[in-house]
């Protein structure tokens, strides 16, 4: 019984001691104008939270295009999937920190990196008229039936 009397008095001192305030003496205070801070400049937006989302030069049928132009698919037989790749493109529409979130095995995730480093500059996305970069997911279908 002591100690649980004990406790909750060391528990309303301490309660009480932080209910006391102080006074703080402000002198030579100045006026300070406050300035809007710059743009944060490394900003990446996600795809849906774009005005305008980012382009490959002449659509997406054009990406594809080029992919199944470059693409080495595995010499393997029956290998169906997709692999998913995510990348930034950066505000002057070049392609960089592209990773592989989903492949199929077989260096079908290896070999989506390396087309997508040979693939020429997107148009950029555009948040509130400025061109901005952008993180952007796509899946490359892979089939060998």
């Amino acid at each position: 019984m002591k100690k649980i009397l004990l406790f909750l008095s060391l528990f309303l001192v301490q309660y009480a001691y932080t209910q006391t305030s102080e006074s703080v003496k402000t002198e030579n205070t100045k006026d300070v104008e406050l300035l809007p801070s710059p743009e944060n400049t490394s900003k990446v937006y996600n795809m849906g939270l774009v005005d305008t989302t980012p382009e490959y030069p002449g659509g997406m049928s054009e990406f594809y295009k080029f992919v199944s132009k470059n693409y080495r698919v595995p010499n393997v037989d029956k290998l169906k999937g997709k692999v998913i790749v995510s990348f930034i493109v950066d505000k002057d529409g070049s392609v960089y920190d592209v990773k592989v979130l989903r492949d199929v095995g077989f260096g079908t995730g290896n070999e989506a990196i390396r087309v997508f480093k040979l693939m020429p500059k997107w148009k950029p996305a555009i948040q509130n008229d400025k061109p901005v970069r952008c993180k952007y997911l796509l899946p490359i279908s892979i089939s060998t039936e």
